[in-house]
Protein backbone atom coordinates (compact mmCIF):
# COMPACT_ATOMS: atom_id res chain seq x y z
CA UNK A 1 0.00 0.00 0.00
CA UNK A 2 1.20 3.16 -0.89
CA UNK A 3 -0.19 6.29 0.64
CA UNK A 4 0.07 10.33 0.15
CA UNK A 5 0.75 12.29 3.32
CA UNK A 6 0.15 16.04 3.37
CA UNK A 7 1.67 17.66 6.46
CA UNK A 8 3.62 20.87 6.60
CA UNK A 9 4.67 19.99 10.22
CA UNK A 10 8.56 18.52 9.61
CA UNK A 11 8.18 16.77 13.35
CA UNK A 12 4.95 15.09 12.59
CA UNK A 13 5.38 14.48 9.35
CA UNK A 14 8.84 11.95 9.59
CA UNK A 15 7.36 10.28 12.18
CA UNK A 16 3.79 9.37 10.76
CA UNK A 17 6.61 8.63 7.72
CA UNK A 18 8.76 6.05 10.32
CA UNK A 19 5.77 4.56 12.11
CA UNK A 20 3.70 3.97 8.65
CA UNK A 21 6.36 2.29 7.03
CA UNK A 22 6.74 0.13 10.04
CA UNK A 23 2.74 -1.29 9.36
CA UNK A 24 3.77 -1.95 5.66
CA UNK A 25 2.50 1.39 4.22
CA UNK A 26 4.89 3.28 1.82
CA UNK A 27 4.31 6.73 2.30
CA UNK A 28 5.00 9.80 0.04
CA UNK A 29 5.45 12.90 1.76
CA UNK A 30 4.75 16.46 0.77
CA UNK A 31 5.29 19.47 2.69
CA UNK A 32 2.58 21.89 1.46
CA UNK A 33 -0.95 22.47 -0.16
CA UNK A 34 0.84 23.02 -4.04
CA UNK A 35 2.94 20.04 -3.68
CA UNK A 36 0.54 17.55 -2.37
CA UNK A 37 -2.02 18.61 -4.99
CA UNK A 38 0.27 18.18 -7.72
CA UNK A 39 1.23 15.06 -6.32
CA UNK A 40 -2.51 13.59 -5.82
CA UNK A 41 -3.85 14.19 -9.22
CA UNK A 42 -0.76 12.71 -11.16
CA UNK A 43 0.56 9.84 -8.92
CA UNK A 44 -1.79 6.37 -8.01
CA UNK A 45 -2.42 6.22 -4.44
CA UNK A 46 -4.24 3.99 -2.30
CA UNK A 47 -5.08 6.83 0.22
CA UNK A 48 -4.34 10.14 1.54
CA UNK A 49 -3.86 11.67 4.77
CA UNK A 50 -4.74 15.41 4.61
CA UNK A 51 -3.95 17.85 7.27
CA UNK A 52 -5.87 21.07 6.96
CA UNK A 53 -3.83 23.94 8.08
CA UNK A 54 -0.99 24.04 5.08
CA UNK A 55 1.03 26.93 3.48
CA UNK A 56 0.59 27.64 -0.07
CA UNK A 57 -2.86 26.19 -0.32
CA UNK A 58 -4.90 25.17 2.38
CA UNK A 59 -5.76 21.67 2.68
CA UNK A 60 -9.76 22.05 2.28
CA UNK A 61 -8.97 24.15 -0.94
CA UNK A 62 -6.74 20.38 -1.99
CA UNK A 63 -9.64 18.30 -0.67
CA UNK A 64 -12.22 20.35 -2.99
CA UNK A 65 -10.27 20.48 -6.12
CA UNK A 66 -9.55 16.86 -5.83
CA UNK A 67 -13.25 15.66 -5.02
CA UNK A 68 -14.06 18.24 -8.02
CA UNK A 69 -11.51 16.63 -10.53
CA UNK A 70 -13.53 13.44 -9.54
CA UNK A 71 -10.56 11.71 -7.55
CA UNK A 72 -12.11 9.10 -5.66
CA UNK A 73 -8.99 8.38 -3.82
CA UNK A 74 -10.02 7.30 0.12
CA UNK A 75 -9.49 10.86 2.58
CA UNK A 76 -8.67 10.86 5.44
CA UNK A 77 -8.13 14.64 7.34
CA UNK A 78 -5.84 14.45 10.12
CA UNK A 79 -5.97 17.52 11.83
CA UNK A 80 -5.38 19.81 15.23
CA UNK A 81 -8.40 21.73 14.70
CA UNK A 82 -11.50 20.12 16.15
CA UNK A 83 -14.67 22.29 15.79
CA UNK A 84 -17.52 20.36 15.16
CA UNK A 85 -18.01 23.26 12.21
CA UNK A 86 -14.41 22.10 10.32
CA UNK A 87 -15.09 18.47 10.65
CA UNK A 88 -18.82 18.78 9.33
CA UNK A 89 -17.04 20.84 6.38
CA UNK A 90 -14.36 18.55 5.48
CA UNK A 91 -16.82 15.14 5.28
CA UNK A 92 -18.90 17.40 3.49
CA UNK A 93 -16.67 18.52 0.86
CA UNK A 94 -15.68 14.58 0.46
CA UNK A 95 -13.54 13.63 3.20
CA UNK A 96 -13.96 9.72 4.31
CA UNK A 97 -12.94 10.36 7.72
CA UNK A 98 -11.51 12.73 10.86
CA UNK A 99 -8.45 12.55 13.30
CA UNK A 100 -7.78 14.90 15.40
CA UNK A 101 -4.21 15.06 16.62
CA UNK A 102 -2.64 14.12 18.66
CA UNK A 103 -3.42 9.98 18.14
CA UNK A 104 -2.49 6.62 18.05
CA UNK A 105 -0.54 5.31 14.77
CA UNK A 106 -2.44 2.02 15.66
CA UNK A 107 -5.97 4.18 14.86
CA UNK A 108 -5.00 5.96 12.06
CA UNK A 109 -3.51 2.59 10.57
CA UNK A 110 -7.28 1.19 11.83
CA UNK A 111 -9.24 3.87 9.86
CA UNK A 112 -6.90 3.45 7.21
CA UNK A 113 -8.11 -0.53 6.73
CA UNK A 114 -11.30 0.89 7.31
CA UNK A 115 -11.79 3.60 4.12
CA UNK A 116 -10.06 1.15 2.16
CA UNK A 117 -12.82 -1.30 3.50
CA UNK A 118 -15.61 0.86 2.41
CA UNK A 119 -14.25 1.50 -0.59
CA UNK A 120 -14.09 -1.92 -1.73
CA UNK A 121 -17.25 -3.12 -0.33
CA UNK A 122 -15.23 -5.51 1.73
CA UNK A 123 -16.48 -6.51 5.67
CA UNK A 124 -13.84 -7.68 6.86
CA UNK A 125 -10.28 -7.09 6.96
CA UNK A 126 -8.98 -10.35 5.30
CA UNK A 127 -8.45 -10.53 1.72
CA UNK A 128 -8.37 -14.13 0.18
CA UNK A 129 -7.62 -15.68 -3.26
CA UNK A 130 -7.34 -19.47 -4.29
CA UNK A 131 -5.48 -21.36 -1.16
CA UNK A 132 -4.14 -17.55 0.04
CA UNK A 133 -5.57 -15.30 3.19
CA UNK A 134 -4.22 -12.58 4.53
CA UNK A 135 -5.38 -10.66 7.20
CA UNK A 136 -4.62 -6.36 7.01
CA UNK A 137 -4.96 -6.19 10.74
CA UNK A 138 -2.60 -8.86 12.30
CA UNK A 139 -0.20 -8.74 9.10
CA UNK A 140 -1.08 -12.67 8.91
CA UNK A 141 -0.80 -14.92 5.37
CA UNK A 142 -2.14 -17.91 5.30
CA UNK A 143 -1.55 -20.99 3.01
CA UNK A 144 -2.16 -24.63 2.42
CA UNK A 145 -2.51 -25.10 6.45
CA UNK A 146 0.49 -22.78 7.02
CA UNK A 147 0.13 -19.32 8.95
CA UNK A 148 3.28 -16.69 9.57
CA UNK A 149 3.46 -13.24 10.58
CA UNK A 150 5.18 -10.92 7.94
CA UNK A 151 7.41 -8.68 8.52
CA UNK A 152 6.44 -4.99 7.10
CA UNK A 153 7.83 -5.30 3.72
CA UNK A 154 6.81 -9.03 2.69
CA UNK A 155 3.44 -7.82 4.11
CA UNK A 156 3.28 -5.16 2.07
CA UNK A 157 4.23 -6.95 -1.59
CA UNK A 158 1.69 -9.75 -0.27
CA UNK A 159 -1.00 -6.72 0.32
CA UNK A 160 -0.47 -5.85 -3.28
CA UNK A 161 -0.54 -9.24 -5.19
CA UNK A 162 -3.82 -10.04 -3.39
CA UNK A 163 -5.40 -6.94 -3.89
CA UNK A 164 -4.75 -7.72 -7.99
CA UNK A 165 -5.11 -11.43 -7.62
CA UNK A 166 -5.38 -12.96 -10.81
CA UNK A 167 -3.02 -10.04 -12.86
CA UNK A 168 0.33 -10.27 -13.48
CA UNK A 169 2.29 -7.57 -11.76
CA UNK A 170 5.53 -6.11 -13.11
CA UNK A 171 8.46 -5.39 -11.13
CA UNK A 172 8.82 -1.08 -11.87
CA UNK A 173 4.33 -1.37 -10.61
CA UNK A 174 5.02 -3.57 -7.60
CA UNK A 175 8.14 -1.35 -6.51
CA UNK A 176 6.03 1.91 -6.88
CA UNK A 177 3.41 0.43 -4.56
CA UNK A 178 5.46 -0.72 -1.69
CA UNK A 179 8.49 2.06 -1.49
CA UNK A 180 8.02 5.77 -0.94
CA UNK A 181 9.99 8.90 -1.86
CA UNK A 182 13.60 8.71 -1.65
CA UNK A 183 13.16 5.51 -0.69
CA UNK A 184 16.76 3.47 -2.00
CA UNK A 185 15.58 0.01 -3.95
CA UNK A 186 18.49 -2.61 -4.68
CA UNK A 187 17.91 -4.00 -8.12
CA UNK A 188 17.19 -7.55 -7.04
CA UNK A 189 15.13 -5.87 -3.33
CA UNK A 190 11.41 -7.84 -5.00
CA UNK A 191 13.73 -11.17 -5.81
CA UNK A 192 14.80 -11.19 -2.09
CA UNK A 193 11.30 -10.47 -0.70
CA UNK A 194 9.64 -13.29 -2.75
CA UNK A 195 11.97 -15.34 -1.73
CA UNK A 196 11.66 -14.73 1.65
CA UNK A 197 8.06 -15.13 1.60
CA UNK A 198 8.18 -18.81 -0.68
CA UNK A 199 10.67 -20.17 2.06
CA UNK A 200 8.13 -19.54 4.68
CA UNK A 201 5.30 -21.27 2.56
CA UNK A 202 5.99 -22.91 -0.87
CA UNK A 203 6.88 -21.49 -3.72
CA UNK A 204 3.60 -21.68 -5.79
CA UNK A 205 2.30 -19.01 -3.32
CA UNK A 206 3.69 -16.80 -5.73
CA UNK A 207 3.20 -17.68 -9.33
CA UNK A 208 6.10 -16.25 -11.50
CA UNK A 209 5.29 -15.44 -15.33
CA UNK A 210 9.00 -14.69 -16.92
CA UNK A 211 9.11 -12.40 -18.54
CA UNK A 212 6.18 -10.56 -17.47
CA UNK A 213 6.46 -10.75 -13.83
CA UNK A 214 4.55 -12.05 -10.44
CA UNK A 215 0.95 -12.92 -9.43
CA UNK A 216 -0.80 -14.86 -7.05
CA UNK A 217 -3.82 -17.25 -8.55
CA UNK A 218 -7.35 -15.96 -7.94
CA UNK A 219 -9.12 -19.31 -7.67
CA UNK A 220 -8.19 -22.59 -7.57
CA UNK A 221 -8.61 -24.64 -10.90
Amino acid sequence: MRVLLIEDDAMVGRGLVEALRQHGIAVDWAQNGHDGHEALVTSDYSGVLLDLGLPGRSGLDVLKAARRAGHRVPLIVITARDTLDERVNALDLGADDFLIKPFEIRELVARIRAVLRRQGGFAQSVLAAGEVTLDLASHQVGYRGATHLLPAREFALMQVLMEHAGAILSRAQIEERIYGWGEEVESNAIDVLIHSIRRKFDKDIIRNVRGAGWMIVKSIP
